[in-house]
C-alpha cells in the first residue's frame, strides 16, 4: 500500500500559497484494509476514507469510465490493481493532476509543473469532456488564477465548445452549477469566470440573461466602457475587490443591470426604467438555480434600488429613510453595508473609474448611522403607544438625516 498527497495541496504549494486541505489517494489497498487500520468510510459513489487521527480524506486509487449523461453517468473501479498515473489520468487540469510521494518527492506524467510555470489551463485527456461540471471547474479556476497570469490552452477551450456542441453542458443540474458559480464569485477575478463560459457558449445556455447584456450599448458619459456586459466583468471584479470572498456581494453585482438587456431598441443607449426591468430576470435565475432566499432578495434590492444610491447625495431626507426601510436596514443591520457595496462596485466598475471616490458610500453609512441611533424608548417613556410611536421614530429619523446633511453641506 502506497499513499500520496494529491491534487490541490501539490499544486498550491508549487505556487507558493497557502495550502488548505490535503487529499490523499492510497494504491494498491482494499476498503477493507483501510477499515482494518481505523479509517472511517465516507463515500457514497466510490471509497473515501477519513484519516482515524487527523481526519484528511484518503481515496482509494480509481479509474472512470462513461454509462450515462451528466456528471453523475459514470462506473468506478477502485481495485488495488489501479495505478498512480491511471488515477490522476482521470483528474481534469495538469495542474490538478500532480502528487507527490511520503517523501515529498513529485509525480508528474502529465505536465503539471510545467504548465504552473508557463501559466496554462491544460486538460489531462480526452476524458475531460465526459464530465460536464469541468467545463465550470475550468471557468472557476480561471477566475482564481488569472490575476496570476493563467490563460486556456486552445486545445482546452475547443473541448469546453465540444462539450457544449454536443448537448453535455445541458445535463448540469442545477445544484453543481450554482454551486460552482457560488466558487466563482469568492475568487478574486470572476470576470475571468464569465469571460471562459462565454468564449465556449456555455455562458449563453446556462445564464442566458447574462449573456445577453453583451453588445447592448449604454451611454458613454456614464459608461466609457459602453458595453453593458464589459460593465458587468468589470463590476464583479469590483465587488471581489471591495469584498474579498464574498460571494453574496458578487452575485449581486452580477445580476444588478439584466434589466439592461430588456431595453427597447430605439431607446438605445438609454435604459429608462432597467432597474425595475430586471427584477425578472433575476428570478428567473433564482427559479433555475435556487440560490439561497438572502441572495434572491438582497440582489432584487440592489437591481431595483442602486440608482438612488448614485444619487442619494440629492435625495431628501425622507427619500433615503424610505430607502434604508426598503433594505429592511433596521431589522438587517448588515443589509445597508452589503447595499453600498455593490453600489460601489457597479459605480466603479467603469472604464477609466476604478479608482474614482465614491462620496455617496460614506453619505449614507452617516445617514444610516443617525437613523439607526433613534430608537422607541424615549416615546415610549413620554407615554405614546401604538401607531404613534412608531411615527414619533419616523419623523425623528428624518430629523437626524436632516441634521447630518446640514452639517455636512
Amino acid at each position: 500500500m502506497q499513499i500520496y498527497l494529491v491534487g490541490g495541496a501539490v499544486r498550491d504549494r508549487l505556487l507558493g500559497r497557502p495550502v488548505h486541505d490535503r487529499d490523499y489517494v492510497v494504491v494498491g489497498a482494499t476498503p477493507e484494509q483501510l477499515l482494518a487500520q481505523g479509517y472511517r468510510p465516507v463515500g457514497k459513489d466510490f471509497p473515501v476514507f477519513l484519516h482515524p487521527q487527523d481526519g484528511e480524506e484518503y481515496a482509494l486509487a480509481r479509474t472512470e469510465r462513461k454509462s450515462g449523461r451528466g456528471y453523475a453517468g459514470f462506473t468506478f473501479d477502485t481495485s488495488s490493481a489501479v495505478t498512480l498515473e491511471e488515477d490522476l489520468r482521470r483528474r481534469d487540469l495538469t495542474i490538478n493532476a500532480m502528487a507527490e510521494d511520503e517523501h515529498g518527492r513529485l509525480v508528474d506524467p502529465f505536465g503539471g509543473a510545467r504548465d504552473l510555470e508557463q501559466r496554462v489551463l491544460r486538460h489531462v485527456s480526452e476524458a475531460f469532456v465526459e464530465d460536464p461540471v469541468r467545463l465550470l471547474r475550468v471557468a472557476r479556476f480561471a477566475a482564481r488564477y488569472a490575476p496570476l497570469g493563467f490563460t486556456l490552452a486552445p486545445e482546452t477551450l475547443e473541448l469546453l465548445r465540444t462539450m457544449v456542441r454536443n448537448g453535455e453542458v445541458d445535463h448540469l443540474v442545477p445544484e453543481r452549477v450554482w454551486a460552482e458559480t457560488r466558487k466563482a464569485l469568492s475568487e478574486p477575478q470572476p470576470s475571468a469566470f464569465l469571460r471562459t463560459l462565454r468564449d465556449c457558449g456555455a455562458l449563453a445556455r446556462l445564464f442566458p440573461q447574462i449573456d445577453a447584456l453583451y453588445g447592448v450599448p449604454q451611454r458613454a458619459e456614464f459608461h466609457p466602457e459602453v458595453d453593458t456586459g464589459i460593465h458587468t466583468e468589470m463590476v464583479v471584479d469590483m465587488a471581489a475587490r471591495l469584498a474579498p470572498g464574498d460571494a453574496l456581494i458578487g452575485w449581486c453585482a452580477l445580476v444588478h443591470d439584466l434589466g439592461k438587456a430588456l431595453t427597447p431598441a430605439d431607446q438605445l443607449p438609454r435604459h429608462i426604467g432597467h432597474e425595475n426591468g430586471g427584477v425578472a430576470p433575476i428570478q428567473e435565475l433564482a427559479e433555475r438555480y435556487r440560490p439561497p432566499a438572502e441572495y434572491v432578495e438582497l440582489a432584487v434590492l440592489c437591481c431595483r434600488l442602486h440608482l438612488n444610491a448614485h444619487r442619494s447625495l440629492e435625495l431628501r431626507p425622507v427619500t433615503l429613510l424610505e430607502l434604508f426601510e426598503q433594505l429592511d436596514g433596521f431589522r438587517k443591520k448588515q443589509r445597508v453595508e452589503q447595499f453600498i457595496l455593490v453600489c460601489s462596485a457597479d459605480k466603479r466598475g467603469r472604464l477609466g473609474l476604478t479608482e474614482a471616490p465614491y462620496p455617496q458610500a460614506d453619505w449614507l453609512r452617516q445617514a444610516y448611522a443617525a437613523a439607526a441611533a433613534v430608537t422607541a424608548k424615549p416615546f415610549v417613556e413620554r407615554g405614546l403607544q401604538g401607531p404613534a410611536i412608531a411615527e414619533a421614530v419616523r419623523r425623528a429619523r428624518i430629523a437626524a438625516i436632516a441634521g447630518v446633511k446640514s452639517r455636512d453641506s
